[in-house]
């Protein structure tokens, strides 16, 4: 048995470590699957983005197309898109936290 770490058992560890491997595997298929939305301008720009933050639809009301304001819908767009993001930034952290135990190893992201 091989010891190391402050006395631990090596192998243990690395079983351990293969078992979080395959629940992160897991986890980026999951998130794949779960949706949220987000929107802007009271719902005139509306936007679906996946757990692995990305995003997957985007939703114009007809009143928002005006070419003479094409900036404002730019602006609503980027609003929509990047709220979209955070919830699903959020929503990745939470899942993999439960997964962790609260804890990330240094180095991995969330989503990654």
């Amino acid at each position: 048995m091989m010891k190391g770490f402050g006395g631990m058992d090596f192998n243990k560890l690395m079983k351990q470590a293969q078992q979080m491997q395959k629940g992160m595997a897991a986890m980026q298929e999951e998130l794949k699957e779960r949706i949220v939305e987000a929107e802007a301008g009271g719902g005139m720009v509306k936007v679906k983005v996946n757990g692995r933050q990305e995003l997957l639809q985007v939703k114009l009301e007809k009143e928002i197309v005006d070419p003479e304001n094409i900036e404002m819908l730019e602006d609503l767009v980027v609003a929509a898109v990047s709220q979209g993001m955070k919830k699903a930034k959020e929503l990745s952290e939470q899942e993999y936290s439960k997964l962790t135990g609260g804890v990330m190893p240094p180095g991995m992201m969330p989503g990654m």
